[in-house]
Parts: C-alpha cells; sequence; structure tokens
C-alpha cells in the first residue's frame, strides 16, 4: 500500500531534517509491511484574498497531488482521534483490504476547503491541541513509523 503526504506549507531547518529521518523509516520499515513508498508533496500557502478562496484554491491544489483513487485521510483537530494501536489496525485494515494508495492531507493556516473535506474518507485529528503545521507534519510521520512498528512487533512502541 503506497502512502502519500501532501501538506501546505514548507518545511525547513530542524523540522525538515526530523521529517526525512521518520520518512525514511517508514520507507524502511514499511517494506516487510507491505506498506511504502512514502511519498511527500509541500504545496506553497495560496495568497488569495479570503480565508475562503484561500481554502479552496488549496483544496484544489491538494487534490491534484493525491494519487486517483487513493482513500484520502484529511488532518483536521475536530477529527477524530485514534490511539497509536487503532491508527496501526487501521492502516492493517486498509492494506488487507487492498487499498493500494493511502493518502493524508495538511491544510493551510485557514483548514481545508469543501472540495477536500468531500473527497475525504476520513477526518482525523492529531490530538485536541492545535499544533503548528509543520509540527503536525512531524507528529504524522512519526505516528505513521510507530504504526508499522506496531504491526511489525518491534519494540519501538511501548505500552
Amino acid at each position: 500500500m503506497k502512502l502519500t503526504i501532501a501538506a501546505v506549507g514548507k518545511l525547513k531547518g530542524p523540522e525538515r531534517e526530523l521529517y526525512q529521518r521518520y520518512a525514511d523509516r517508514v520507507t524502511q520499515a514499511g517494506r516487510a509491511m507491505k506498506m511504502g513508498p512514502l511519498t511527500t508533496f509541500e504545496l506553497g500557502e495560496s495568497r488569495k484574498g479570503s480565508a475562503a478562496e484561500r481554502r479552496a484554491g488549496e483544496a484544489g491544489a491538494l487534490l491534484g497531488r493525491i494519487p486517483d483513487g487513493a482513500m484520502l485521510l484529511v488532518l483536521d483537530e475536530k477529527g477524530e482521534a485514534l490511539r497509536s494501536e487503532e491508527f496501526a489496525r487501521f492502516l492493517r485494515k486498509q492494506r488487507d483490504a487492498g487499498t493500494a494508495d493511502l493518502a493524508f492531507a495538511l491544510g493551510g493556516p485557514d483548514g481545508h476547503g469543501n472540495a477536500l473535506r468531500e473527497r475525504a474518507a476520513r477526518n482525523v485529528s492529531l490530538g485536541a491541541m492545535t499544533l503548528p503545521h509543520g509540527l503536525a507534519r512531524v507528529v504524522l510521520v512519526e505516528q505513521l513509523y510507530r504504526a508499522i512498528t506496531i504491526l511489525a512487533g518491534h519494540p519501538y512502541h511501548r505500552r
């Protein structure tokens, strides 16, 4: 099952390094679990006038990076919060059901546009607190790695 993260905003410095470290781990550890490779798309923030126009523009750009037929999960602070074990079970279920592509979308500071929300199969939260977008992306990729290690029985995740 191929994995895609499409996000508004470009990571820099330590955030980029940490993200890349976990992205590499996802790709390496995921091979044995039939998950990956992980592909990442970074999109610039929209500069349109109103927040609604920015959301719509960013939604269109994100959708343009989601593989055709992919199951799409939208990350949103109002989404469903999952424990790491639940997230791992969800990934396993999708892989075992034959999902070829699983994609995650992280919007810009103004949130997600309606077109993206309507396309999403699931709306997921990384927790009740609001996170900066760069940090949210690092948390997402770490949780992907953690889920793979849970499924592999690796001791990275301690209960």
